[in-house]
Formats: structure tokens, sequence, C-alpha cells
């Protein structure tokens, strides 16, 4: 308690007793003494004069919030005006008494140290929660990681292992072909026939290992793997699907190039599936030392609703790829006029731009 008169020292103490509380109360009197005993001991409740001969109350105020902001902070004072009590629960006081109304202080200190504990169990709880959701990031993180290696690798296999055993197959059946006899025409046929569905095979073979991994995005950087899923785009869809950038080819970080990569593929499968557009214009800049990717469409126009929905797993999942960089997605849609998907992620410094292995 902040005060210098004894008999309103002791006045407050018969209210507080007789409201039923049970404490231990330290007196002061100086804006030293007062910092001293907070660097002493961490009170639960703060009473102060508001008006003292060598200290004021708004001083001690100041000191208490930048010493132990999370302490309750009440006035026990003779006179205060309505606008000097505004200013002190504007400035952070937690409430008033005036000093011949003390008959209100134990329920004033019962409700302020109520709402400290609630209080701190609701700052604990966010700590929580905002541990949890950094844990559940870099999880997310991890798992994307791992992901993504798990599906070079298979691609890799598929292609290499998968592929020339198909390749080796098709060289026996051409020996086999030629050995045949000449007069042999259905046996002939039939070596044509096994040959070409082993041809369409080995194509399957190369789209979904061009798929799960697309090996261009490795070998030749982002801006050439993005020109050929547009490319892959329209042959598949009939969209015209237009691709163009003003930066120059570069190789980034693989995770910083897959990033953009998966949303981008993400875009355009939601664009076959929700869209009903005709045309895709696809440009990649860089503005304030960030790489933008922006996708706009011509269709239906995605709506407010659908752009905050949390029940779109593949809209949530590319804010998060993005979320991860320290980048964002932002999505605006006009009825009849089409969808435009931002994409803007911190571009690595220097010294971290690495060619993709």
């Amino acid at each position: 308690m902040v005060e210098d008169n004894p008999l309103d020292v002791e006045l407050a103490t018969h209210a507080l007793r007789g409201h039923g509380l049970d404490f231990a109360l330290t007196c002061v009197e100086t804006k030293g003494d007062f910092e001293r005993k907070l660097a002493e001991c961490s009170p639960d409740v703060i009473l102060s004069d508001y008006a003292l001969p060598t200290f004021d109350g708004l001083g001690a105020l100041a000191i208490a919030k930048a010493t132990a902001p999370d302490v309750p902070f009440i006035f026990v004072t003779g006179t205060m005006g309505e606008e000097v009590a505004i200013l002190t629960l504007k400035t952070g006081a937690t409430d008033y008494v005036l000093k011949n109304r003390l008959t209100r202080l134990g329920s004033a200190v019962q409700r302020a140290l109520r709402e400290s504990v609630e209080r701190k169990e609701r700052k604990q709880a966010e700590e929580n929660l905002h541990r949890s959701n950094e844990q559940l990031r870099a999880l997310t993180s991890y798992l994307q990681q791992v992901r993504e290696e798990e599906r070079t690798r298979i691609a890799r296999q598929v292609h290499d292992e998968l592929g020339q055993a198909l390749t080796g197959l098709k060289l026996d059946l051409a020996w086999l072909d030629n050995h045949l006899p000449r007069d042999a025409r259905t046996l002939h046929q039939k070596a044509k026939t096994m040959s070409a569905y082993i041809d369409a095979t080995i194509q399957t073979v190369r789209r979904i290992a061009t798929e799960l991994r697309p090996g261009i995005l490795d070998d030749l950087g982002l801006i050439a793997a993005i020109e050929w899923q547009a490319h892959e785009f329209e042959q598949r869809t009939g969209i015209r699907c237009s691709v163009r950038t003003t930066i120059k080819e570069t190789m980034w970080r693989q995770d910083f190039s897959t990033v953009f990569f998966r949303i981008f593929q993400e875009t355009l499968t939601n664009i076959i599936r929700h869209a009903q557009s005709s045309r895709v214009e696809v440009e990649l800049t860089e503005e304030n030392d960030r790489l933008v990717l922006t996708i706009r469409d011509n269709g239906r126009g995605i709506t407010p609703a659908e752009a905050a929905s949390s029940k779109s797993i593949g809209l949530v999942g590319m804010r998060e790829r993005a979320s991860l960089l320290g980048g964002e997605v932002q999505f605006h849609g006009l009825p009849g006029k089409g969808t435009t998907v931002s994409v803007r992620i911190p571009l690595e410094p220097t010294g971290q731009l690495l060619a993709a292995s």
C-alpha cells in the first residue's frame, strides 16, 4: 500500500479484514521504497493513494506497470474527479475506491484478484495454444519435407527401375519378332500389339513419375517447371494458360521452389474443379524482396465465404505451405469476372540461394 497517512492505512486494513480477507500488508510512502519493495517481491495487489507529499499515484502506477504489469492496481483516495478517475483507468489502473466509501474496498480487491487469476489462466492458455501451434507447424513442415522426399524417391524408382524394365522387355520383344518366321503373320501382329502396349505403359510410367515429382523442377528450376505445368494443363484441359515473368532464370532452394510449384498445381486443380474458366494468366515477379506468383482466371469468381472457409483443405494447405516460409496466399474474386490468387514469399538471402539438387 502506497500511503503516507497511518490512519488511512488502519482504516483500509480494517475494511479488508471486515470483508473476510486474510492478508499481509506492507506500507510505503516514497518512490524509492516502492521500487525497492517491488524488486524484493511481487505483491498480489497494490493499493495507492492518488496524492502524496513527494510522490503521486500516477507515478506509482507507471512504475507498477513497468515492473509488475500483471498485478492489480487500485487507487484508494480521498477525492477524485470523474475526469481523473477515467484517466487512471485508461492509464492501466484496475479500479478506484474513495476513502469515504471503504466498505467497497474488500469487494474491489476480491474482484481484482479474481480477474488477475483469470488473466493469468487466459495468458497461460494462449501461450500453450501458441506453443501447440508452433509444434503443429513444425510437424507440418517436417511431414511436407518427408512427403516430398518420398515422392522424389518413388518417382526416381518408378522412372528408372520400372522404366528400364519395360524398355528391356520391349527390346526382347523386338528380338523375338525379328526371329519369328516371316510367314507367321498372326505372331508378328501379336508382337506388334504387345509392343504398342509396352509403349503405352512406358508413357504411363513417365506420367506417374512426373506427377509425383517433375524432374524439370529439380533440373531446370521453378520458372521452367511452371511453364511446363502450364503447358501440360493447357494440353489436358483445353483451357488457355499463358505464363509471363520479369525474372531472369535462377535456381532457388529446393523447398522454396517446391512450395511455389505445389501451390501453383493446387490452384490449377481448383480452376479445373470450380472456376469454369476458359483462360488462365500466370505472372511471376519480384516485389520488395519477395517472389510473387499471381494466377488469374476468367471464371465464375471465388466468393469471400469460399476463400475464408476452413473446410477447403486445398486452400488451407496453400496458406500453410506459404506461411512455413514466412509468406502468404491471398484470394480475390468477383462474380463472373474470375479469381486472382496471389502468393508472396520472402526471397532467401543471396548467400542461401542454392541450386536445386
